[in-house]
């Protein structure tokens, strides 16, 4: 595929729509899906064809309920760096991370770099007890090419009473069906 033919376009609203119904349930048949959608099957096949070619769709993935699974800590955990990490110094940086990613602490579902609040970069986790929060701590203050100045951490209680409104990927599908409107 040429570049020019993987350059990403606006979707189309029966694209956006088939995204929000693959994010809300992403095990129902083309059938199903057409049939949500008012359009034909082939239809279907064609553009999830299309999208999964194009990189829209990454994977098809089942949402647990995280507290059933024996969670009890989600942790946005925050980094704030030094200095900035020298181009010469980034990929290592990203290959070390990926490896150690995959034998490192459980429960580390995200980890990227960005800007906001004065930080540098996040991690998302989840944990079973404190003593498993506080390995991925362990974890990344073990880097030394992060530099770290502050880490500063968000903890959320999955055994509190209260939630006003927990990810699923029916909220997001939502969402996603709004940018359609709010284009227009």
């Amino acid at each position: 595929m040429s570049e020019k033919e993987t350059e990403l376009k606006p979707l189309k609203k029966i694209e956006l729509k088939l995204i929000a119904e693959l994010m809300k349930n992403c095990r129902r048949s083309d059938r199903q899906l057409a049939k949500a959608l008012g359009i034909s099957q082939p239809t279907v096949g064609r553009l999830l064809s299309k999208m999964r070619k194009l990189g829209l769709i990454r994977e098809y993935v089942a949402l647990p309920d995280f507290q059933k699974l024996g969670y009890k800590i989600i942790a946005l955990t925050f980094m704030k760096l030094r200095s900035a990490l020298k181009p010469e110094d980034l990929e290592e940086a990203r290959k070390t991370a990926k490896e150690d990613i995959k034998s490192g602490p459980l429960g580390v579902i995200m980890c990227e770099r960005g800007i906001g609040l004065g930080f540098h970069g996040v991690v998302i986790s989840y944990h079973t007890d404190y003593s498993s929060y506080r390995e991925v701590l362990q974890w990344l203050r073990n880097y030394d090419f992060l530099d770290l100045a502050s880490v500063e951490s968000f903890l959320i209680d999955l055994e509190d009473k209260v939630h006003y409104r927990s990810l699923t990927f029916q909220t997001l599908a939502e969402h996603v069906l709004r940018l359609d409107k709010e284009e227009k």
